[in-house]
């Protein structure tokens, strides 16, 4: 079948959200679907482009150079067709069997295309009204495509307003991701954390929570990563990693003992299952997305959004009871083994197929 994902943007910088629609396209192209990723210039359907020359010029030398490309953080497969296109409008996208929007703007673009287009499908990865108004959202919600949503919480939504979607849980890349450190033999004050600049990211309140462990736990080390820059006036006893690469990232998890993950709310929460994989320790704000691999108490532990006090005592039961942190690793990373793209392609590719669209997860 040829199959279109519509992503929000460039690739060149890492994301959740984006590489999930990277692996769904290199796992139905290694099943000889012909698949294509298509990274527009311009995402707002309203929103003029050619009528400014710097964005052209900026346009053709990105088509020129690929930096719109994700080759430096992805590998994607040789088998997918990258296009770099000034915008979603259909007269830049490829007739397929199926087209795939990956978020909220990119379903309203589909919303318009013509029949050759192929059956429109709407990957939901997040409740996106961090970045657009409720009523915006639900309206793609409400379109008559096929959704599939990637975890539980996001289905409820959907059933919510009357609309059924086929949940298909993401997976974890076990070759990019895994234990190389013992979990028993890691040092039980050395934690990670991503920092992301969004407030809804949590990452003020995994920094207070962070304070008053230190205060308790002198010998605390903090492995603190990001895209950006990192905040300002860090304390001594966290190191910023910037934009680290695949390699860094799991060296990262394999020095820590514990991951602390303070989102408010996750479509499914990519980090904290990756640290799950390289052995560490979660401890997380309790969300939906979370849910989808944290049990309280026995893989993670959870603790409310918003309450940094509660975070800090979780993370002291971690670094000062070595065995129950060995036991929430340990099943952490047992758990979290379920969760793999094989399964997840295969539940994809039935739905194309017409099967498992009833809103089970297949």
């Amino acid at each position: 079948m040829k199959i279109n994902f519509l992503l929000p943007g460039r690739g060149e910088k890492p994301g959740g959200g984006i590489k999930i629609a990277y692996e769904y396209a290199n796992g139905l192209a290694r099943r000889n679907h012909d698949v294509t990723l298509i990274h527009p210039a311009r995402l707002e359907i309203d929103t003029p482009f050619f009528k400014r020359p710097e964005k052209m010029w900026r346009f053709l030398r990105r088509k020129i150079d690929g930096s719109y490309r994700p080759d430096k953080w992805f590998a994607v497969d040789k088998k997918v067709r990258l296009k770099w296109v000034p915008s979603l409008d259909p007269r830049y996208i490829p007739p397929a069997d199926i087209t795939v929007a990956t978020a909220c703007a990119t379903a309203e673009w589909l919303a318009g295309y013509p029949l050759e287009k192929g059956n429109p499908y709407y990957l939901i990865q997040g409740y996106e009204t961090f970045s657009v108004p409720e009523n915006r959202l639900l309206a793609t919600w409400r379109l008559p495509f096929q959704k599939i949503v990637v975890s539980k919480w996001l289905q409820n939504k959907a059933e919510e307003i009357g609309e059924s979607a086929l949940y298909i849980p993401n997976g974890i890349d076990f070759q990019a991701f895994g234990i190389d450190s013992a979990i028993e033999e890691r040092a039980s004050d050395t934690v990670a954390m991503m920092y992301h600049k969004a407030e809804s990211k949590g990452w003020a309140d995994g920094l207070a929570a962070l304070d008053q462990v230190q205060v308790q736990v002198p010998d605390l080390r903090v492995l603190l990563f990001g895209l950006e820059n990192p905040p300002g006036n860090l304390p001594g006893f966290i190191t910023y990693c910037r934009n680290p690469g695949q390699d860094t990232l799991r060296r990262l998890y394999n020095e820590s003992a514990i991951f602390i993950a303070p989102s408010w709310f996750e479509g499914w929460g990519l980090p904290p299952a990756e640290a799950m994989a390289c052995g560490c320790a979660v401890a997380a704000a309790d969300n939906g997305g979370h849910r989808e691999f944290a049990r309280h108490e026995v893989t993670a532990l959870l603790s409310p959004p918003k309450d940094p006090a509660a975070l800090a005592g979780n993370i002291l039961r971690l670094t000062q009871d070595a065995d129950l942190r060995m036991r929430i690793a340990r099943a952490g990373n047992a758990y979290i083994q379920n969760f793999t793209w094989g399964k997840a392609v295969n539940a994809f590719e039935q739905s194309m197929l017409g099967k498992g669209t009833d809103g089970k997860a297949l």
